[in-house]
């Protein structure tokens, strides 16, 4: 068996060889062709129609040789790729009412001899791939394009392949065998994410292949694989909606660029393009300009926070994200306009119209418009009134004077200044009478403020974005998921695991989450954790309210707690296991508290010539060796060996900051204090 294994995989591999070769052929031929459509555009330019029709079938026949070639060069990448391991599984498939049996040889992407003929390797996500991830030997069916296909499974190998050549061929009754997902979840971590073809569960798969449900959220476990999970479930999405999906129509939002360049080589190595991603708070950001000068972000809050803790703050804070503030705001709403109106008279060009004219249509004919773009509804029905009635059109310095006329019928438009209004109202501290240039909102305020723009102004769905990926679900507050709720009306993956939340209080969102998406939403759990050793799940198990987590048991050290009295014997002990390791370990993290006091280590470090990575919230890139950073800069990272850090002062996410350093570890914990 081995044999026909060893000649199946070198027969592949020449053919995958082949089509390569075709494959440049065909490239070197299409670069040709474009050169010689250049040479004869510069050549005839002067001499082609005066009506620009041959110009114009030129540029198109150069564009869609250029688009021929951009795919070529993809598929030839995809072929590269898949020389190193062609394929990780097989399933010996007897139809019903057949015979014979059919091997379905499972990869990261179709390949066949020729272009439309039977694949020799089936891509992961092809319908007859579940066969693979969803059934032991057995009674078995997967739903092809033809309708629900039936039958059974006589065997079910698995293979690990690299360089092209065969490492292991290993039949099993199992989906993933055991030892196997060990080998694989236990190797040294890499600079970023790996993906979990070769190991996907049934579970993960059930959720990868959903295409049922609107809004899926996932609560899953440190290290159950959520992020992973999601991922290949855009790619499968992409995968199976070619037509109506492309991957600049899904979004991710993701804690901090450092996670996003972690996670950004996951979708190009299955076969697709990679996705938009970014924060929250730098959309919010980017929202309030105009409105605020700057904003403060998440990371401002928990510095502030864990440096000077104050109850009264905390519970304020609270209390802005939560529905009894959008109540608060929906009732100084419901009684702004007769604050915020003092209609004035309006004339130009011999037009007159009088406050009891704007009255009415402001309050009868364009009431259902948000309050603030109101009045600019009016003043474009007046406008087109008056040159429909003469013939003419403003000038530009016509139409910005007459809308300056129109706007003195507010009281104000400053939304910053109504905001204030409304928290003095409400028995809040109001912001700071300032202007804009020195404008800086603290985080608590930063949705408020948000919130109260889209009800003044209002605004669009973003349209162009059909699936949005939100991961980290338990750092959103319930007014964060409104305003989502109010930008997107499209399919969604939401994650997270309640265990990792970076408030003071353990709260589940998805105790709200029906309320806001209504029956649209569907909730998945995921126990099980495939990340951490036995050991330093059952040390990280203590800091968790979670008793359900399911533990892939995979031994390994015993995490080991030290109390220093000074820091340099803190630092040397770090360095001394990060070199004992480094023949076995990718990487090492030490994780801080504060950021003040990982960027104290860091220039210790620094300073003395260690080799040493520094993440902060304006880190862009991942690295391998050692990392100094926050514990909550590392959210969604994983680390061979994790120092988590600990400084003499106590602060109110001593508990979160122990749980999830704990779990960014694969293979060794140390949990180091001064005292």
């Amino acid at each position: 068996m081995v044999r026909e294994e060893e000649s199946f995989l070198q027969d592949v591999t020449e053919k995958i060889k082949k089509r390569i070769e075709k494959i440049d052929q065909t490239l070197l031929t299409g670069q040709k062709e474009i050169e010689n459509m250049h040479d004869y555009y510069w050549e005839n330019y002067t001499e082609m129609d005066q009506y620009g029709y041959e110009d114009y079938d030129n540029q198109q026949a150069l564009l869609s040789q250029v688009n021929a070639n951009q795919e070529a060069a993809k598929q030839k990448q995809r072929f590269l790729k898949m020389l190193d391991s062609p394929y990780f599984g097989r399933v010996d498939f007897v139809y019903s009412g057949e015979t014979e049996k059919e091997p379905f040889y499972i990869g990261i992407g179709n390949f066949a001899e020729e272009a439309g003929s039977i694949p020799l390797i089936y891509d992961w996500r092809a319908p007859v791939a579940g066969l693979f991830y969803d059934y032991d030997k057995g009674e078995a069916s997967y739903e092809a394009p033809a309708g629900v296909m039936t039958g059974e499974i006589i065997s079910k190998w698995q293979y690990k392949i690299r360089n092209g050549r065969m490492i292991y061929a290993f039949e099993s009754d199992t989906k993933i065998d055991d030892d196997i997902l060990k080998e694989e979840l236990g190797s040294s971590s890499d600079v970023q994410l790996k993906n979990i073809v070769r190991t996907i569960q049934k579970e993960q798969n059930a959720i990868i292949r959903n295409q049922r449900d609107k809004i899926l959220v996932i609560q899953g476990a440190a290290g159950s694989g959520k992020t992973s999970v999601a991922l290949h479930r855009a790619a499968y999405l992409l995968y199976h909606d070619r037509k109506n999906l492309k991957a600049s129509d899904i979004l991710i939002l993701s804690p901090n660029s450092v996670f996003a360049d972690y996670i950004s080589h996951i979708l190009p190595e299955l076969g697709e393009e990679n996705i938009q991603e970014m924060s929250f708070d730098l959309f919010a950001y980017r929202e309030l300009r105009g409105i605020t000068d700057d904003c403060e972000d998440r990371y401002h809050h928990l510095e502030r926070m864990m440096k000077y803790p104050d109850a009264e703050q905390s519970r304020r804070f609270q209390k802005k994200q939560s529905s009894e503030f959008i109540g608060e705001m929906e009732g100084f709403l419901a009684i702004l306009e007769d604050r915020l109106m003092d209609f004035r008279e309006v004339s130009f060009r011999g037009i007159k119209k009088t406050e009891e004219e704007l009255i009415r249509l402001f309050y009868f004919k364009f009431q259902d418009l948000p309050l603030l773009a109101r009045m600019d509804a009016v003043r474009e029905y007046v406008v087109d009134e008056y040159e429909t009635l003469y013939g003419k059109e403003l000038t530009e310095e016509e139409a910005e004077a007459v809308k300056a006329q129109f706007d003195r019928s507010y009281v104000t438009k400053d939304i910053y200044q109504i905001y204030s209004w409304f928290l003095e109202d409400n028995g809040y501290p109001p912001l700071p009478d300032i202007s804009l240039g020195q404008r800086m909102t603290e985080y608590e305020d930063v949705y408020g403020l948000l919130y109260l723009k889209y009800r003044l102004l209002g605004r669009g769905k973003h349209r162009r974005i059909k699936h949005l990926i939100i991961d980290e679900m338990q750092d959103y507050s319930y007014l964060q998921y409104v305003i989502l709720d109010m930008l997107f009306d499209c399919k969604m993956t939401i994650l997270g695991d309640k265990a990792q939340t970076l408030d003071e209080t353990v709260h589940d969102v998805c105790t709200f989450l029906p309320g806001i998406f209504g029956k649209k939403m569907r909730k998945i759990t995921m126990n099980k954790s495939y990340r951490n050793t036995v050991q330093i799940a059952s040390y990280a198990a203590q800091f968790s309210s979670d008793p359900d987590v399911e533990l892939l048991e995979r031994q390994g050290k015993e995490v080991e707690e030290r109390q220093f009295q000074k820091e340099d014997d803190l630092l040397e002990a770090i360095l001394e296991a990060v070199s004992a390791g480094e023949e076995m370990f990718e990487t090492a993290a030490v994780l801080t508290r504060t950021e003040e006091e990982a960027e104290d280590i860091y220039h210790i470090w620094k300073s003395k010539g260690v080799q040493v990575s520094y993440i902060d919230r304006n880190s862009t890139s991942f690295r391998k060796g050692l990392t100094v950073t926050t514990f909550y800069m590392a959210k969604g990272l994983e680390f061979d060996q994790v120092f988590a850090v600990k400084d003499r002062k106590e602060t109110p996410l001593d508990n979160q900051a122990a749980y999830i350093s704990a779990t960014r570890a694969l293979h060794e914990l140390y949990v180091f204090s001064l005292c």
